[in-house]
Formats: structure tokens, sequence, C-alpha cells
């Protein structure tokens, strides 16, 4: 959840997330994570302020509302060749690295549960809140 309930435990830091870029996600996001249009890989940072323009850039650091969301994603669907296969310590190394990378993130500091319910994402307030009465509200 957005606030941090049921994160799983672990932590990682930008350092070791870098490592675990290389490894599992340089080849299809590329070294600057500008991504690959010829595999479909997305960029994960930049585009900051563009989705009101006439070339929007969905990014991790333009459009997510919430580091829980960017750590849920990369837990369950990447990377794309082994989804799921990221350990919980991995994914926040990794999640801490993007973040870090699109200065939204500290660099020296460690990723967890508690860390990823505090980050502060850039569109954060660019979603509207769906006043059906039939959804599920997680307040």
């Amino acid at each position: 959840m957005p606030d941090g309930r049921g994160a799983p435990p672990g932590s990682g830091t930008y350092e070791q997330g870098k490592e675990v870029y290389t490894a599992n996600c340089l080849a299809c996001h590329g070294a600057n994570l500008e991504g690959n249009s010829d595999l479909g890989a997305a960029p994960l940072i930049g585009g900051r302020d563009s989705l009101a323009s006439g070339k929007p850039k969905k990014t991790v650091e333009s459009y997510w509302p919430y580091a829980s969301t960017v750590y849920d994603y990369v837990k369950r669907a990447m990377p794309f060749n082994a989804p799921g296969s990221l350990s919980d310590d991995d994914v926040y190394a990794v999640v801490a690295y993007v973040l870090g990378e699109a200065n939204i993130f500290d660099k020296n500091a460690t990723l967890d549960g508690e860390s990823l319910a505090a980050v502060e994402m850039p569109n954060k307030d660019g979603f509207i809140a769906d006043p059906r009465p039939d959804i599920f509200n997680y307040e």
C-alpha cells in the first residue's frame, strides 16, 4: 500500500541497486535508463512535468504516483525474461537506484518498507480519485 502497509521485509541501497540494474535491467532499459523502443522497454526516468504537454513521456519520474507501485511492478513483472525472480532486497535496491537516478530518493539512504512509503513522487497529485461508491477504498 502507498502508506507502507504490507511492505515486505528487506532493504536495499542505490549502490546495490546499480549492481542489480546492471545484471538484470540494463539490457532492456539501457545504461542511462533511457529505454529501448526496439525491445519495447520503456524509459524509466525523464519527462518530469511532460504529461500535459504535446509530447508526454510516461516514466517512473513523470507518471507513477507512489513509490510502492514502482516496487510492486518491479517485483511482479521484472525482469521481463524472468518476472518475479528478484529477491525483496534486490527489488528495494533496484528501486532505490531508479529513484536515485531520478533525483527522487537520496543516493546515500537505504530503501525499505518505511522509507518507501515516505518517498514523495513528483506526480503524486496527478491522479483523480475514483468517486464511485462501489470501489474498494484503501484508506
